[in-house]
């Protein structure tokens, strides 16, 4: 397939811009919206069906998972049949997840409804990423892509503080019901809405792809990018679920307040997905790569990761809108991912990096759960339990900063081929 030039994509009219960004942008608000609301109903649904911190980690948790192993054949998928269909098919059973979730009686069916939305919503931001792979050049992906993931932080926000609202006036079932209708017209617009680029959709063979999603897991340049899926890990499980009970227990706030710190902290979440991709792609046109800007806002998430786990709450409000800034800056993975590898691969190479990121995102927002527990929660956990939880994520994370800016061994020469990129096909532009 022929690579578009910054000049093709220009071309392009606002209409049909808008057409392909606005569909899948309105899908990734409403995975993020799933994805965070635990953190404000977990009261709710801790009263409702007597749920500990450990069942309230693996319930929230079960989304990433199911996401998770939905990956690799997503991959696939939107690499043959194309972004548009994969993900309007999948919104439709996002929102029977939604009912199951909101006519359930007890744990079971909350995992089996919290479960169909993890799957429901696992394209959501693989397909915009392969979307715009097709219909613009790869200098302005960091910038598009930026514009999906702030519409996710956006979701995030609408998550915090109008949820808390809605539940004093319709409860947390009727959220969930009113959630799947707008699934549902998400799932339509997408289907109707975006246009199709045929010629972008894989002629291969189903072993010829699954031949080229083994070339992506050998690939060393694969995995020098991948301690950027373990940081979104640690920032989606504290976003999706410890960030609420940690501002109530340590830093001693009302749930109205929490709620609204973390309103703030999705807005720093839009404000960095935006701004990073921009930054990253302006810094491009000067020659430095993406993974630069990455690994400076990693630097700064890390230190964020010590005040957290040292339980500072002397200054809460810059310390999560800083969280949720250079939270974003491992999102930067996908636009560096796409400049090595070639766009016949999009939806695999995609969804090999989302892998990581989910399973990992899972079993960590279960652990943290499960490291609280060994406390006994009277009225909150203790600060000692946030150390021993928090402390993990932090260890991890300075684990993965150092093999991000660890040197390479065999540092490949710009402009060529590594042996280990050649089953892959990188890009011959």
């Amino acid at each position: 397939m022929p690579t578009l030039t910054a000049a093709t994509a220009a071309k392009l009219p606002a209409g049909t811009w808008w057409r392909i960004v606005a569909p899948f942008a309105a899908g990734y608000f409403i995975s993020y919206v799933y994805r965070t609301i635990n953190a404000v109903i977990a009261p709710e649904l801790g009263q409702a069906f007597a749920l500990d911190a450990n069942d309230l980690g693996l319930l929230t948790s079960v989304y990433f998972l199911s996401f998770a192993l939905f990956q690799i054949p997503l991959g696939l998928l939107l690499d043959r049949y194309g972004a548009r269909r994969v993900q309007a098919l999948l919104l439709l059973m996002a929102t029977t997840g939604a009912l199951v979730f909101a006519f359930s009686s007890g744990r079971e069916g909350l995992i089996a409804g919290r479960a169909l939305i993890g799957l429901g919503v696992s394209a959501c931001l693989m397909a915009s990423f392969k979307a715009f792979t097709s219909w613009f050049p790869r200098e302005r992906l960091a910038m598009v892509n930026g514009i999906v993931l702030s519409a996710g932080g956006l979701g995030a926000l609408c998550a915090t503080a109008p949820v808390e609202t809605a539940l004093h006036f319709v409860g947390w079932r009727w959220v969930f019901i009113s959630l799947s209708g707008a699934t549902l017209l998400i799932a339509a617009m997408t289907w109707l809405v975006v246009p199709e680029r045929a010629e972008t959709h894989a002629q291969e063979t189903w072993r010829s792809q699954v031949q080229g999603l083994g070339g992506i897991f050998a690939s060393r340049r694969f995995w020098r990018v991948s301690p950027l899926a373990l940081t979104q890990a640690i920032f989606l499980s504290i976003h999706g679920l410890w960030s609420g009970p940690w501002l109530t227990d340590v830093a001693g706030l009302t749930r109205a307040d929490a709620a609204h710190h973390l309103s703030l902290t999705a807005i720093a979440m839009i404000c960095g997905y935006y701004s990073v991709g921009a930054l990253a792609t302006r810094l491009s046109r000067s020659g430095v790569k993406p993974i630069v800007v990455a690994k400076i806002g990693l630097l700064f998430f890390l230190l964020v990761q010590v005040a957290l786990t040292a339980g500072y709450s002397g200054a809460t409000v810059p310390l999560w809108i800083a969280f949720g800034f250079f939270g974003t800056t491992a999102s930067l993975s996908y636009a560096v991912l796409a400049q090595e590898f070639a766009p016949s691969l999009a939806g695999r190479l995609n969804t090999a990096m989302n892998l990581l990121v989910f399973v990992a995102a899972f079993a960590l927002q279960w652990a943290l759960g499960a490291i609280l527990d060994l406390w006994p929660a009277d009225g909150g956990y203790p600060l000692v339990a946030y150390h021993a939880a928090f402390g993990l994520t932090l260890t991890l994370q300075t684990i993965a900063f150092i093999w991000l800016i660890w040197p390479a061994r065999s540092p490949s020469i710009p402009g060529t081929m590594t042996p280990e990129s050649k089953p892959v096909m990188p890009r011959a532009d």
